[in-house]
This record gives structure tokens, sequence and C-alpha cells, in this order.
């Protein structure tokens, strides 16, 4: 039974506002206090009124799968449809005053992580917490600050660390600023500089793991699950060292060209960056790695019987008809069954599906893959099936009552609802749809149906970020390739040792592995605008069109001809430029802090 995770959660945060409600009402009448006082004194005057608030900030984390136009979509992995924020932004459409400078939020409670305001307004929430908390230990025993501190020290460096991959380096704010009392110099802070910024996550998260007030992890059913953990901080910790030793920001030379102020780079180059990231993985894995363990079935992960498993580390929580989201509404096949049931907006381009591997390990571009382009979905991996929908391919859902055929090729004599639209319909642009993360077990539709909770870090990711910090800093040792093969294995592939005949991989070959690795073991998680970024090749990657699939038959009045497979061009707009590498800082936001200075460019 969930206790905080899901319902917990949001009940606690519903009786936070029953609780302040009726006293902020009385308060409107009698006028005889500041409506914070009263509301203060009960908010801090036991545990349990106290949790009410953290709970409240624990709602503040974004969904960042409910919503029709996810970060894939910024990415070169999807192809949604044409009236959504991606479509413009991948125009080149983008400034300090074009979507009040957030061009990646398309729905509020799913993407705001990026969203100047709304971020700040969390790390207020986070600020006032921690203080109150230290303010009222005669409340609140010192196992309870110790503890409630450190989740919430966490959430805060969470809710930074976003903001600071889409816009740079921020002003660093620790305790709630109050225009009565505070001087301009503490109201109106200036930007620090992306390693600066780094930096103090960075110490934040290092003082949360080696406190150890934390549990490792959560699991099914225990009172705190969905809460804070040393995985959680620790896998933090190891992502945003990765990030920040990554090309674009470990160097002289920003991507962004001049960067006077150092908002998107360090400046300079140090492999040790690398080598820091590696080390803080690699503790995770040495520390951490019997607690946390791949899940071995990746059809199933995606299921609420299945929330908090071995390879889960912290996630987004989600109550089915009440917190939940509609992500099953927005993607999948258009058509089952003969009905219209999704909006078809999660449709992978053929440049994702070629990324997956032939059974045998070996990338399709490679002579002894046995791919045989006119029958291109034969003999593909395990996650290519499990997560791809393709012409032909079987689809059944846990709510289906039987198995239907999707079908998106040209069939003139047979025609199919899902054919490949090359329009503005929900039918996908590229022939191809994406299954994985869907709830198997409830019908698509709108509202809140949808109840699993979006999973921002697992085990597999850790895996990944080991190897390509470990391999950047010293090649491929018996680690890196340990950390791939599990999950190749998991994939059902050969270990690298098997695919490529015991040959050793240099560095960049290595590189290659793993960066195709993290596309397809991670695809459509909302990872992949964060590799494009930190890797630098946006200008190379999103600068040019996608392909989808068309399949047509020689024979197209009997279908007695032969099936081709043709891929081709979309049509559809793509500019990239390097300042898209940040985000602009809103309009209104220097408009009134004139110490915050914009990113390059705009």
């Amino acid at each position: 039974m969930k206790k905080l995770n899901k319902n917990s959660t949001y009940y606690s945060w519903l009786l936070l506002v029953v609780l302040v409600l009726p006293i902020a009402s009385c308060k409107k009448y009698l006028d005889n206090a500041p409506k914070d006082s009263i509301a203060g004194d009960v908010q801090w005057s036991s545990e349990t009124t106290a949790d009410l608030f953290l709970n409240d900030i624990y709602h503040q984390i974004n969904d960042q799968g409910d919503t029709p136009d996810p970060l894939d979509s910024y990415t070169d992995d999807n192809d949604g449809g044409p009236y959504w924020k991606s479509w413009r932004w991948r125009q080149g459409i983008i400034g300090p005053g074009v979507e009040d400078g957030t061009p990646q939020e398309n729905d509020g409670g799913a993407s705001n992580y990026e969203e100047w305001d709304a971020v700040y307004q969390k790390i207020r929430k986070c600020n006032t917490f921690i203080q109150q908390v230290n303010a009222h230990p005669e409340n609140l025993s010192q196992n309870y600050r110790n503890k409630r501190i450190d989740e919430v020290r966490f959430l805060r460096a969470f809710f930074y660390s976003y903001l600071w991959m889409h816009v740079g380096g921020l002003p660093i704010i620790t305790v709630p600023q109050d225009r009565t009392k505070d001087s301009q110099a503490d109201l109106f802070k200036a930007r620090s500089t992306f390693g600066d910024t780094f930096n103090f996550i960075d110490t934040q998260l290092d003082s949360v793991v080696n406190n150890k007030y934390l549990a490792k992890k959560y699991n099914s059913g225990e009172g705190d699950a969905g809460r804070a953990t040393i995985g959680a901080a620790l896998a933090l910790k190891g992502w945003i060292e990765l990030y920040a030793a990554s090309p674009s920001f470990n160097t002289g030379s920003p991507v962004i060209g001049s960067d006077p102020n150092k908002f998107f780079s360090f400046g300079s180059t140090d492999v040790a960056r690398y080598a820091k990231a590696a080390a803080t993985n690699k503790k995770f894995i040495d520390e951490l790695g019997g607690t946390y363990a791949l899940f071995p079935d990746m059809t199933t992960f995606w299921k609420e019987t299945n929330e908090y498993n071995s390879e889960v580390i912290f996630d987004k929580q989600e109550v089915a008809n009440t917190t939940g989201g509609a992500y099953n509404l927005f993607g999948g096949p258009v058509y089952i069954l003969g009905q219209y049931y999704t909006w078809g907006n999660y449709d992978p381009t053929q440049e994702l599906v070629d990324q997956f591997r032939m059974d045998n390990g070996l990338p399709i571009s490679d002579p002894k893959s046995g791919y045989d382009p006119q029958h291109p979905y034969l003999h593909r991996e395990k996650r290519f099936y499990d997560w791809i929908v393709y012409d032909g391919a079987p689809y059944k859902q846990n709510w289906m009552s039987r198995t239907d055929t999707i079908y998106t090729r040209i069939d003139k004599v047979h025609p199919s609802l899902n054919e490949i639209d090359f329009g503005s319909s929900d039918v996908s642009n590229t022939a191809y749809y994406f299954r994985k993360r869907l709830n198997p077990d409830v019908v698509p539709s709108g509202g809140n149906s949808n109840g699993i909770n979006y999973v921002y870090f697992r085990y597999a990711e850790v895996l990944l970020n080991y190897a390509e910090a470990r391999n950047e800093a010293t090649g491929p040792n018996a680690d890196v390739y340990s950390a791939i093969n599990k999950i190749r294995v998991r994939s059902n592939l050969p270990t690298l040792e098997a695919t490529y005949g015991g040959q050793n991989l240099s560095q960049v070959q290595m590189r290659n592995v793993i960066r195709n690795e993290r596309r397809v073991e991670l695809s459509f998680e909302n990872k992949r605008y964060y590799d494009i970024v930190r890797w630098g090749i946006g200008v190379d990657v999103l600068n040019v069109d996608r392909h989808g699939m068309k399949i047509s038959n020689t024979s197209p009045t009997d279908n007695k001809g032969v099936w081709k497979y043709e891929p081709v061009l979309l049509g559809h707009p793509h500019v990239f430029t390097s300042k898209m590498n940040l985000n602009p800082i809103p309009q209104p936001v220097i408009d009134r802090n004139p110490n915050v200075k914009q990113n390059p460019n705009y």
C-alpha cells in the first residue's frame, strides 16, 4: 500500500490547503494579524504539519511525461504535430520575448522545469522550509530536522539543476528573500558563472550523500516511498558532473561562441572533470549496486504494480484520476482495433529507428550485420520490438480484447487508418509509433487516467554515465565494457566482446558505442535533448530534415508486386543556431533585475 508515494503526497497537499484556507478566511474578517503569521505558527508546530509543507514541495516536481510535446520533440528522435511549441522552436523562432523566453514549456505542469519564475518559486519554498525548520527546534526532533532538511536540499539542487541545464549560470539564493527587509544587493542577485552554479549544486548533493541521513532506497509499500534518498542524490550528482565535464562546457571555446561572463562553460578544459564524474558514478555502482539493479523485463517496467522496482532511483509520484496524467492519450498508435484512441504525438524518426541494432549486436550500417533494407524489421534487437510500433507490428495492451496489427504502409487494396500521413492529421508522419512508457492497463483517455510515476533516474543511466565518463577520462577499460554489457545482455544482445570478435575498441569507437546505447536505451525518456546540447552536436544533427519510411507496393492496384521500403524526407523545418544551446533569460526577469545579464546572442 502506498503512503507518501502517490496518495499520501496528494492528500497531504490537499490537507494543507484545507488547513490554511479556513485560517486565512477567518483573518480576512478579523484582520488581527498578518495572514502568514497564524498559518506559519500552525505550519511548524509539529512534524506532521511541517510535512504538509514539504509534501507540497514534492508536489512541485514536474511530471515531464504528461505533455503532448515532450522534450524529445526538440530533438532528432521525434516528429510530432505542427501545432506545438517544438514546431516553432525548430524554425529557429526563439528569443527573450518569444514564449516569455521558455521555448520548451508547452504545458506548465509538465515542463516548467526551465521556466525562470516557476523554478525560483519552487526554490523559495525549499528555502522557506529549511529556514522555518531550523527556527522551530522546540517542535521538531533533531532526527526529523536532519532528514527532512537533506531531502529539501536535494529537491532544491534538483530544481536548480534543470534550470541550469537550460539557461546556464544562475543567481544562487539560499534564503527566502524579503522585499521589506533585504538590501538591494540581497534582492537583486547577479548570475553566477556556469562553474560556480555547478559547484553549488554539486557541493549540496555531496553533503547530502555524506551526511547519510537519508535511506539508500525506498521500496513499494514503505511509508517514505517517493521521498529523496541517498541513491537519488548520488545519481543526480553523477549526472550533473558528467554534464559539466562534457565537450560543450569543459572547454575554453564554448559552442555558443563568445561567452565573456562564462554563463555556458568553465572557460577551460580539464580531463579531471570526467574523472570526477566517473568516480561518483562508480561510487554508486560499488556502494549501491546491491540495492539497485537492472529490472529484468523492460516491457513491464512502466506498470503501476512495478513502481519502485530495483532499477528506479527517483520518480515523480502520480495517482490515477487525481494527480495522474494523459500520456496514453498523447502517444501510441492513433487507431487501435479500428477505433480512434490517441493523438499520435510520439512518432520516432527513421534516424532513431536506425540506431537500434540487429540481434547479433551490430549496427545496421555494418556489412556483417545482415541488415536488409527491403526487410528492415527482421532480426532487430529486442528493444526495437519492445518499444517501436512499425508497419506490420503486432500490438496488444492489457486493456485490449485482442491483438491488433498496425499497418502504416500505403495500401490501396486494404487501406489502413494508420497509413503514414504527410499532412497535419494525428496519424504518424514517420510511419512509426512509440509504445515505451505507455500504461498497458489503461485505455487511452484524457484527464488524469494514467497513474504511472514519471521516472527521472534509473540504474541503467548510472551505468551509461559511468561508462561515458570513464571512457573519456582514461579510455575503455574492463569496467566500461562491463557497464555497457549489462545493458546489452538485459536486451538479449551479445556482449561487446562477442559482437566485435574480441577486438579492443579504441576510445573513439567506444564513444560511438556508448552514445548509441544512450540514444536507444534512454529513448523517449527526455534525455536526448541534454545529450545533444552537452556534446555540442546540435548544429550538425538539428539543421537537417528528418526521414520517415514510405512503404508501397510496386503493383498498387492489386498488391501483387513487391513492397518497397523508401526512407523519405519529411519536409519539416529544422533550424538550429549555436545560441539555441541555451534558452534566453525571459525579458521580464531582466526588466525586474538589471543585474541579471542576458545569454549570448539574444
